[in-house]
């Protein structure tokens, strides 16, 4: 390999902290920098940050819009360290030629429903306020933390696929729970062969005690989990998002915590990343939110720094990565770096 390559990691906090063989390994191809830039950058200045570079590892932010692509003509590969590519403009990348791969679902499947489940157990049990009631020396009020047994009611999960699908087992099988699911995307005999019955998106607002969201996002479920859909749900409904923050409409999601329609949360994403000091969630003692730490598990994060180190290397020596999201532009990229090894 030539060492005649710039790699840029922006703005994630973990790519390569654990695991520091895995930059030893781009170290040999090329000159690698950290990048932080403001989640909301445009796409000129962003266009200007990575000039020069060759490869981009990047997070669930910025966002690389068209203008972006417009404005930068030395990026080649945009490497997504995560499932979710929704921060790149996917059609002005292959209009530019810039390859776009992600991560394998599986990589983060186990840990991303493990953290569902988790959140579940947080909201129906009360568990975080009895340990501060402790911290406060208030063991006595032990009668106020009662709470729901997760094996006796029902969890609705939407979304289906590779996350949703590890919630659901988890939760039937382990927990015994009664498991519906909606997803318009798989077949329902696909979702029976788990053992759980599927639904429609309005049947399940109205039978489930929890509502699990596991739904990549796309333009027909933007907001969908709003007014109308909270008017549906039991009263006293737990909602956990481990999938994305733009599922829900903020405003309409503080209406139903405040009326009590809501009666817990458990949040590892926002529609906006970081949450802002100012985010209305914050006041809400039975909002329960992590800092989209979903995939973050040993073993996934090893597979998901692995798999982005794969694809840097597979391209260098004129190979084909895995996991790409615009396969039009294969044979171009492929060109460009064949022929920078032929001379």
């Amino acid at each position: 390999m030539s060492k005649n390559y710039k790699i840029a990691i922006v703005n994630s906090s973990t790519f390569g902290v654990y695991f520091p063989d895995l930059i030893q390994r781009l170290k040999k191809i090329g000159d690698i920098e950290r990048i932080e830039v403001d989640p909301n950058i445009n796409g000129k200045n962003l266009a200007k940050k990575l000039k020069g570079f060759t490869f981009v590892i990047s997070s669930v932010t910025p966002t690389f819009s068209e203008e972006f692509f417009r404005y930068n003509k030395d990026v080649k590969l945009i490497a997504r360290h995560g499932i979710g590519y929704n921060n790149v403009d996917i059609k002005a990348a292959t209009e530019n030629e810039v390859m776009v791969t992600r991560v394998y679902g599986v990589h983060e499947r186990d840990a991303v429903a493990e953290i569902a489940v988790s959140l579940m157990l947080i909201c129906l049990r009360g568990i975080i306020p009895a340990y501060q009631a402790v911290l406060q020396n208030k063991w006595h009020e032990r009668k106020n933390f009662v709470g729901k047994e997760l094996s006796k009611i029902t969890v609705g999960i939407i979304g289906y696929g590779n996350i949703g699908s590890r919630v659901g087992e988890i939760v039937k099988e382990g927990f015994k729970s009664e498991v519906i699911a909606y997803d318009p995307y798989i077949a329902d005999k696909v979702i029976e062969k788990t053992g759980v019955q599927p639904v429609e998106f309005d049947e399940l607002l109205k039978k489930s005690d929890v509502i699990s969201l596991n739904a990549s996002l796309n333009e027909g479920n933007y907001h969908f989990i709003n007014k109308k859909a909270f008017q549906k749900m039991k009263d006293g409904v737990v909602i956990v998002n481990t999938a994305r923050g733009e599922l829900i409409n903020l405003p309409d999601f503080v209406e139903a915590l405040e009326t009590g329609k809501v009666f817990a949360a458990g949040l590892d994403v926002l529609e906006t990343e970081p949450i802002e000091p100012d985010n209305p969630l914050l006041k809400f003692p039975n909002v329960y939110i992590v800092p989209h730490i979903g995939g973050y598990g040993t073993y996934s994060l090893r597979k998901m720094d692995e798999k982005m180190v794969e694809d840097i290397e597979k391209l260098v020596n004129g190979e084909i990565p895995d996991q790409i999201v615009n396969p039009e532009v294969i044979s171009k990229i492929l060109e460009t770096f064949q022929d920078k090894n032929n001379r």
